[in-house]
């Protein structure tokens, strides 16, 4: 039975040694914190709690006025977690409403996203009692946002109803998005604006660009096999008709319409 590794306890007094007898000349910063926060000296390992996860909801009681938040606990099993050595994880309502807006939407994940500017708690400055927020662009986490505010605030309301909601306004502003940006790009032509190609007509040219290299590599190819075929049955090898010549020996079948 091999001994237990406790260099990782005795860190602080190795530098201390070391220390005292020259090797080093300066004590390291993390001495004195180490000081005063010792690491744990408990070798076993307690099993990590189950978190259970808590919703808020505005709910009436029957034949009053008041209005009362009731939590719901999603019960759990006492269980031995099958990973005891990995930390909890941990679970927010925002999560499961996160992921059900993007799986009815992935496209909104294709949208550029400016990432610098957040700092993961944006929506606790904005009031999500509307879904567009001045200086926040339109996105995904805004219907979460507003979804999660509509079950939290209004009464009665559930998680179905408080999706309907959001994804109504969210399309709608889409909406207006679009109109918008059409209305200003035929503003622009009108007053001489000049925007180049459009996607549609840059994929198309580089379609028939790559069609065009595939229609020369499959001539080649079928050349190749036509010369690998007659050399097998002991004709004589086919001859490569000139440039200058190939009106006179082949001629190319008629294009369809023709």
């Amino acid at each position: 039975m091999t001994k237990i590794n406790l260099t990782a306890l005795r860190v602080r007094q190795a530098a201390i040694n070391q220390k005292a007898t020259g090797k080093t000349g300066v004590l390291p910063n993390w001495v004195a914190a180490l000081r005063d926060l010792p690491p744990a000296e408990v070798l076993v390992r307690n099993r990590p709690p189950q978190h259970q996860l808590v919703r808020q909801r505005v709910k009436t009681i029957e034949n009053k006025s008041q209005v009362v938040f009731e939590v719901e606990e999603k019960p759990r099993k006492p269980k031995k977690p099958s990973r005891l050595f990995q930390p909890v994880e941990i679970k927010y309502e925002e999560d499961q409403l996160r992921k059900e807006f993007f799986r009815d939407h992935p496209w909104e994940l294709a949208r550029p996203r400016v990432l610098v500017e957040s700092m993961g708690k944006d929506f606790e400055n904005y009031d999500w009692r509307r879904l567009q927020q001045p200086g926040k662009r339109l996105d995904g986490e805004s219907v979460v946002q507003r979804q999660l505010w509509l079950l939290n605030n209004v009464k009665n309301m559930t998680k179905s109803n408080a999706y309907d909601i959001a994804r109504r306004e969210f399309y709608r502003l889409r909406l207006q998005e679009d109109i918008e940006r059409r209305v200003a790009a035929e503003e622009a032509e009108a007053t001489g604006a000049n925007f180049g190609p459009s996607y549609l007509d840059i994929g198309m040219e580089l379609e028939n660009k790559n069609f065009e290299q595939w229609k020369d590599w499959a001539r080649k190819e079928a050349q190749l096999l036509d010369q690998r075929t007659a050399a097998f049955v002991g004709a004589p090898e086919l001859v490569q008709p000139e440039e200058g010549d190939a009106a006179e020996t082949e001629s190319e079948p008629p294009e369809a319409g023709q």
